[in-house]
């Protein structure tokens, strides 16, 4: 099958320019002037640009075990209808859990014949599974996830240092990536208790200074053995002059942020407000233009939604208790025009948040046919309109509980191609190894 799609406005990795993308069997096979593509040619209308499929590396789909919260086929179709043509399945809170190979298969298994995109796998790093680190790498999945605190369902249990420090031993001797969920346990205990409807004392009850610790320490560990270590979800900006100096220290250490904490902050939050709860929590304005910041500056490397959506009962809309709602933000759908909507309003171009959404999560995932408009690269295509207004409504989630809602967005995804063919048909997505070209 091939398909040729030409545009006035085409991301490529050197910039952005006219183009015509020529695919055949699913690949890139060459990229031209714009003038030179056949009659035949899929030419976007003036007000859309033709960008790289997205590549979000942080998404709990939940299935085997909690798919009632979500699903593969419900959150594979969220991911096609918002520019996401790769996602990379979070080992919890499936039951079981990634955290050894026959829980892989199991996992393997349930998606089979279903995604509407491809999927790659974290594996899970847990009290007692270090001999499970090397087979999980071998049967592909792209690295291992872990807890530095309670991570709220009992089946997926947090690292102690000690713990960590083994993990991170064994993953150092193949170059295995550790991605980790960095909060204090003990400086949260030490804070307030989050109380009813207050979304000011939630957020006191978790306070930055619970990432700056945890982060610290896993900086120590990652000098220590050398091992690869990516933090998951920063929200506090106050980290970043550390992740800066581990840096320039020669840590390997890379972090992301999620669209919740570029979109929302904390003075905005309504009490009672518990579709906005998630861990570490939505912080104050001044946090969320300090990250946008350091986005700018290359401090952070990448945005992904941490979409992590859950019955609608769970969220205790009906009492609006903060210590009682669940702990996730259902994105997926929207991650990329959100983002977009706060870039554009701060000047930043439409490249930039193309690689912080698709060529660096691709690049943290080893999947190295993904990510970019080149030749050799799958053929995963997004028309994108930039400059349309929307209203977040009806989503393709499984559950509709979103702070996104009503919410006015720039930017609309009007078509996706998954390897050259419209994913508005039946599933055609794959299950990807690390390192899939």
């Amino acid at each position: 099958m091939s398909l040729v799609v030409r545009a006035r406005r085409v991301v490529l990795p050197a910039g952005e320019r006219a183009a015509a993308v020529y695919t055949e069997h699913g690949r890139i096979t060459a990229v031209t002037p714009f003038g030179d593509a056949p009659a035949a040619a899929v030419t976007l209308a003036d007000d859309e640009v033709l960008i790289p499929g997205l590549v979000d590396s942080h998404v709990h789909v939940n299935e085997p075990g909690r798919t009632e919260w979500e699903g593969f086929a419900t959150a594979t179709r969220a991911a096609a209808a918002g520019g996401v043509t790769t996602i990379v399945d979070m080992p919890l809170n499936s039951v079981p859990p990634t955290t050894s190979v026959d829980a892989l298969h199991v996992k393997r298994r349930a998606a089979e014949g279903q995604v509407a995109v491809d999927v790659a796998f974290w594996g899970g790093a847990v009290p007692g599974n270090v001999d499970q680190l090397r087979p999980l790498h071998e049967a592909g999945v792209v690295g291992v996830k872990c807890f530095l605190l309670d991570s709220g369902v009992p089946e997926f249990p947090p690292l102690d240092d000690a713990g960590l420090r083994a993990a991170l031993t064994e993953l150092a001797r193949f170059n295995g990536l550790l991605v980790a969920h960095a909060e204090d346990a003990g400086v949260i205990a030490a804070a307030p208790p989050p109380a009813g409807s207050s979304y000011a004392a939630f957020l006191a009850s978790r306070p930055g200074a619970a990432e700056e610790s945890a982060i610290a320490g896993l900086v120590a560990a990652a000098r220590d053995t050398g091992a690869r270590v990516h933090v998951v979800h920063l929200a506090d900006a106050d980290a970043v002059p550390l992740l800066r100096r581990a840096r320039a220290d020669g840590v390997r250490i890379t972090v992301e942020t999620c669209p919740h904490y570029l979109t929302f902050a904390a003075e905005e939050v309504p009490d009672g407000g518990t579709a906005f709860k998630c861990c570490p929590p939505i912080r104050e304005t001044r946090h969320r233009e300090a990250l946008w910041t350091a986005l700018a500056d290359g401090d952070v490397d990448l945005v992904v939604s941490d979409h992590s959506p859950c019955t609608p009962d769970l969220k205790r809309l009906d009492v609006g208790d903060f210590a009682l709602a669940w702990g996730g933000i259902a994105s997926l759908q929207v991650a990329f025009p959100a983002v977009w909507t706060g870039a554009r309003a701060r000047g930043l171009g439409l490249a930039q948040v193309v690689g912080w959404m698709s060529a660096a999560p691709a690049r943290l995932a080893g999947l190295t046919g993904k990510g970019a408009i080149a030749v050799g690269k799958d053929a995963d295509l997004v028309v994108f309109a930039p400059d349309e207004r929307w209203q977040v409504g009806e989503l393709a989630h499984r559950n509709p509980v979103t702070p996104y809602a009503g919410r006015e967005l720039r930017g609309r995804v009007r078509r996706t191609w998954l390897r050259g063919r419209e994913t508005d048909g039946p599933p055609t997505g794959r299950l990807l190894r690390r390192g899939s070209p």
